[in-house]
């Protein structure tokens, strides 16, 4: 499903696998970044995906998680292996990543095993910038649904492309939630005042009031 020019959903519940969280693709036609891996249930439906958007799959050069849940990382592995990208999250959830971590992950309530995989570049910054060929991918940091749960934007067709994966939680002691760290992100997802939002779960809000009421009724 084409979003815009650059932006692309070619993962999500009813794209590749029930129980996938949304997967997303940024490219400009020469470098090409995927963002989250589902639980990788629906890894051969993703890979039509891309293939079926006539995304070259030698351009795939990044992998971004945007959190260690296991609707989220769980294909991360495969997609590495497919593509031979470089994996990027933030360091404070890459360790649960990296050891396969089965609760702080989620992993088990999903009756499912997390394979763990290598994190190629930890981001310890509040914010790092990543050139996707001509783009620009910003990556922000926003704790609070985990420690290390990270935002992404890019600019397409004069729009500001919000990437706010579980913008709706949940909040759980289990998972490392932290309740005041989770306000204080969504104030600042507020803050950029994006023209559309790619949501996790939720789908896809286009315009900058649509973006605002939702991440306002988490609030």
């Amino acid at each position: 499903m084409q979003i815009t020019e650059h932006v692309y959903q070619i993962g999500g519940s009813t794209l590749s696998h029930p129980s996938d969280a949304a997967i997303y693709c940024v490219t400009d036609g020469k470098v090409t970044a995927l963002i989250d891996a589902g639980t990788g249930d629906g890894h051969d439906r993703v890979l039509k995906n891309i293939a079926k958007e006539n995304i070259d799959a030698s351009t795939v050069h990044y992998l971004f998680l945007t959190h260690c849940h296991f609707d989220h990382v769980g294909g991360a592995h495969k997609l590495r292996g497919t593509f031979n990208c470089k994996v990027v999250a933030h360091q404070l959830d890459a360790q649960y990543i990296e050891t396969g971590d089965q609760y702080v992950t989620a992993a088990n309530w999903y009756g499912s095993f997390l394979t763990p995989c290598p994190i190629d570049i930890k981001v310890n910054d509040s914010k790092k910038s990543f050139a996707i060929g001509s783009l620009t991918l910003n990556m922000y940091h926003i704790p609070g649904h985990s420690p290390g749960s990270v935002a992404l934007t890019v600019e397409s067709e004069g729009k500001l492309v919000l990437f706010g994966q579980d913008v709706h939680g949940p909040l759980n002691d289990v998972l490392k939630s932290n309740r005041d760290d989770y306000i204080q992100s969504l104030e600042f997802l507020l803050s950029l005042d994006a023209d559309i939002l790619c949501e996790g779960h939720f789908g896809v809000y286009c315009g900058r009031e649509e973006v605002k009421n939702f991440i306002e009724s988490f609030l």
